[in-house]
């Protein structure tokens, strides 16, 4: 059933205003420096003092446009940005959010094919929202607020399977704790196999004989692995018989992408996942914007790239940034795949990760600011021998897994937002209704 809305213009319920350039910022939050500088594209860096506490929305006015922020807590919206505020009594503050971000590429649509795109306040202030009654908007944020909590919890579970698996690859492959345990116990005339127990595991050596016997079997055996003795290479010390070497040296292939002809309109449209460089800030990738035929896959240097697959961005701003592949995809020219391995694939997804910040430099010292393949590929790492790489990825498997599971659970529970709300905003759903059941 569909009931009357009210549409009114932005600037009747809400104030707008343009933000200021602070006085000080730095990118790095610092205890002195705690309050984030927010502008058309999210945080740009800190500084030492607050223009709003709460309940403001941020947009571009220029720069990145179309995106909108709802900061929790203290922030300075910077002078590319757009600060939008309810009007007291008229509009409530969560259900703004959903309505203007409903409408708000319409704005931006004003000033497409500028030299200079911008959004003014004028042009964001003339935008029409549905505004239902206060009791009416309070349930609609409600239902969708519960949708992203939803999502949201999922993003802190992944960051802590990341945290998880990052601690893991530390302590086996940079700290070489297991080793060094080994080492120790044997300077002291302890126990070395339990002695790398205890580092891999994390629990104090009387603990682990209450451990289940097939987990300190599992433990044990993979404790015995680890070398006992440590040796000089290019790269510094590092566990006997393990090795220096490169990304290429852990992978069956490492491939650069392609892109079809955009003359050829059969080569587009098709069925096949095609990842930008952009689209790699999203550290796992499920299904991309584009997508393209066989033909066009055929027709290009575009390959198949297989799930669990590591992709790393070469060109523009995300020259470094690294993404997991949930499936099978292709990509473009900017994006670099590292195909794995069978026993390397979560190593050198984590290893990649942990070179982000190498990676971005090597793309910012070269003469285009860009990566390319070969810098990619020859990237110098440790290389464990295959019985701990094997086991690493028995450890860590099921963390890259779920957090797959968990990224799927939040771009469908995205998607069933995103469906629900021009619906609630428009009336042809009540909150309360079999419709909204069924719906959900």
């Amino acid at each position: 059933m569909t009931s009357d809305v009210q549409y009114r213009p932005l600037n009747e319920v809400a104030q707008l205003s343009s933000g200021k350039r602070p006085i000080s910022v730095i990118k790095e939050r610092t205890a002195s420096h705690g309050v984030p500088v927010i502008g058309g594209g999210g945080t740009s860096g800190f500084t030492e003092h607050h223009l709003f506490t709460e309940d403001i929305l941020i947009t571009g006015r220029v720069g990145t446009l179309g995106k909108l922020f709802a900061p929790k807590g203290p922030c300075w919206p910077s002078d590319n940005a757009l600060v939008i505020r309810p009007r007291d009594g008229l509009v409530h503050f969560q259900y703004l959010k959903y309505a203007l971000g409903s409408v708000i590429q319409a704005a931006v649509g004003l000033n497409r094919g500028a030299a200079n795109p911008l959004v003014t306040q004028t042009d964001l202030g003339r935008l029409e929202i549905p505004v239902p009654d206060k009791t009416v908007q309070k349930q609609i944020a409600m239902v969708l607020a519960r949708l992203d909590d939803r999502i949201e919890v999922n993003h802190r579970i992944n960051e802590t399977l990341e945290a998880m698996a990052q601690a893991i690859f530390k302590s086996w492959f940079v700290d070489f704790d297991s080793v060094k345990a080994k080492i120790a116990a044997n300077v002291e005339g302890g126990d070395p196999l339990r002695a790398a127990m205890t580092a891999i595991s994390g629990k104090p050596d009387a603990q682990l004989d209450t451990l289940p016997p097939d987990q300190f079997a599992t433990l044990a055996t993979t404790a015995a692995l680890f070398p006992d003795e440590m040796e000089d290479s290019a790269f510094g010390v590092i566990p006997k018989g393990w090795n220096v070497g490169t990304f290429k040296d852990c992978c069956l292939r490492v491939e650069s992408g392609g892109t079809p002809s955009r003359k050829e309109p059969a080569f587009w449209g098709g069925s096949i996942p095609w990842l930008t460089s952009g689209e790699v800030r999203d550290v796992v990738v499920l299904d991309t914007k584009e997508k393209i035929s066989r033909a066009g896959l055929d027709a290009s240097n575009a390959k198949l790239w297989p799930a669990m697959s590591t992709v790393v961005a070469m060109y523009g701003a995300t020259a470094g940034q690294v993404c997991l592949i949930a499936n099978e995809m292709t990509a473009n020219q900017a994006c670099c795949a590292l195909i794995p391995k069978a026993a390397f694939k979560s190593f050198i997804f984590i290893a990649a990760r942990q070179a982000v910040q190498q990676l971005a430099e090597k793309a910012s010292g070269s003469a285009q600011q860009n990566l390319n393949k070969s810098l990619v590929e020859n990237h110098v790492h440790v290389i464990p021998d295959d019985g701990v790489a094997e086991r690493f990825e028995l450890a860590t498997t099921s963390l890259l897994q779920k957090w797959v599971l968990n990224q799927r659970e939040a771009a469908t529970l995205a998607q069933l937002r995103d469906n629900l709300l021009p619906k609630l905003l428009s009336g042809e759903l009540q909150v309360q209704s079999s419709e909204m059941e069924a719906a959900a």
